[in-house]
């Protein structure tokens, strides 16, 4: 006769490289429900962009996530210069985009890696993140960090790509594409990796609508979205690729996708290259001399999925309020139903599988008085608070 218990993952965790819990019940060896809570990581990022310059706000937003350090000013920026209605140059487009692949080529290597590393698979870990690091070299010396690049800038980007260093990108993506190859050939035909990722973690085309899912997540069940394609930013109307899809849902078809993405970035950002190249010169930027008062939405593609930005501007240095939403925020969500019904064994893999960012997901669970130790406002009250002011905000001004 089975026993019914508890398992808690976090809020510490090894395989945790932020703090968040997970709560699954369990009949034997078979999840049958989990809860999730949050709240141990929140840092105020959008309080904080109220007091920043909008210059200051791009620094600021870089810090949402380590990995993905580039999206959110790419979110942020597209929301600014909507606001502003200005049109940035064709070699600032390429070279965001640029930025861009090159984050989301570093993103999915680490995954994969880490992938590997939670099947008890570190021979997939090691070359992963070995073919990894010639793309953080290639950001230290396009940008002068491996991460946390400060590149973008309201109207344009901060440095421009030299002549001499294109032919340095085009050898490193010719080199990494010959990387990759191997890499995707070794995991799509590895038994045990088969073994460990088919048929589980399995999120269907209709889970993936009902909990709002994006990105990697979602186009391996068979939903073919990204914002790159229909939201066009950046150069990404200006070449040519295609969107990666697979269709049973599962973990092993997460690794698909991501593993395909890959040279679809390559190709991207080869791209992006010729065309700056035959251009010769160009400007890198618009001058922006004030931020109007109005409303501005940002979207980009991160390597997780869409992050939307939603900037309120009262026509000062700064914004009225900053709106943000990180892909890991709804990807998250979808573990309870991909896990329910899992043994205890996939659990962590299948959690892993949606690449979970949580320092990108939180938010403030409860307001307490830091001199009585009192509790101000609970959850509840402070999505009523926040919807409240967003009503006021839309209001029209007069």
């Amino acid at each position: 006769m089975s026993k019914k218990f508890f398992i808690p993952i976090g809020p510490y965790h090894p395989l945790q490289e932020e703090p968040e819990l997970f709560k699954l019940y369990c009949d034997g060896e078979i999840v049958k429900d989990i809860k999730w809570e949050t709240g141990y990581n929140h840092r105020g990022i959008e309080k904080l962009a109220e007091s920043k310059t909008y210059d200051q706000v791009f620094f600021l937003v870089e810090r949402i996530c380590g990995i993905c350090s580039t999206s959110h000013p790419f979110a942020f920026a597209n929301a600014v210069e909507e606001i502003c209605r200005i049109d940035i140059t064709d070699r600032t487009k390429y070279i965001r985009s640029i930025i861009g692949e090159l984050e989301r080529i570093h993103s999915h290597l680490l995954w994969l890696g880490l992938a590997g590393h939670f099947l008890g698979y570190n021979t997939v870990f090691m070359w992963a993140w070995k073919y990894r690091e010639p793309v953080l070299d290639l950001f230290e010396m396009i940008t002068g960090n491996r991460n946390s690049y400060a590149m973008f800038k309201v109207g344009g980007v901060r440095r421009d790509i030299e002549e001499s260093k294109i032919p340095v990108i085009l050898k490193a993506m010719s080199d990494l594409k010959k990387k990759l190859s191997l890499l995707t050939g070794a995991v799509m035909d590895d038994p045990v990796i088969h073994l460990r990722t088919k048929g589980v973690g399995v999120l269907t085309k209709q889970d993936v609508i009902d909990y709002g899912a994006v990105g990697p997540t979602a186009r391996a069940s068979g939903l073919a979205i990204d914002i790159r394609r229909d939201d066009p930013y950046a150069a990404y109307p200006l070449v040519n690729w295609k969107v990666i899809t697979a269709d049973t849902g599962d973990v092993f078809a997460k690794t698909e996708v991501r593993l395909l993405e890959m040279f679809e970035s390559v190709s991207i950002i080869e791209q992006c290259l010729e065309k700056i190249k035959n251009e010769k010169e160009g400007d890198i930027s618009v001058k922006v001399k004030e931020i109007p008062e109005g409303i501005g939405t940002g979207r980009a593609e991160a390597p997780r999925g869409e992050v939307f930005h939603c900037v309120f501007s009262d026509g000062s240095n700064s914004p009225l309020r900053h709106k943000i939403r990180a892909p890991s925020y709804v990807n998250i969500a979808t573990f309870k139903k991909s896990c329910i019904g899992q043994t205890i064994s996939d659990a962590t893999i299948t959690l892993a599988a949606v690449d979970p960012c949580y320092c990108c997901t939180e938010r403030l669970a409860a307001a307490y008085d830091t001199e009585t130790g009192l509790k101000i406002h609970n959850a509840k009250e402070l999505i009523e608070m926040s919807v409240s002011l967003t009503k006021q905000l839309r209001k029209p001004q007069g």
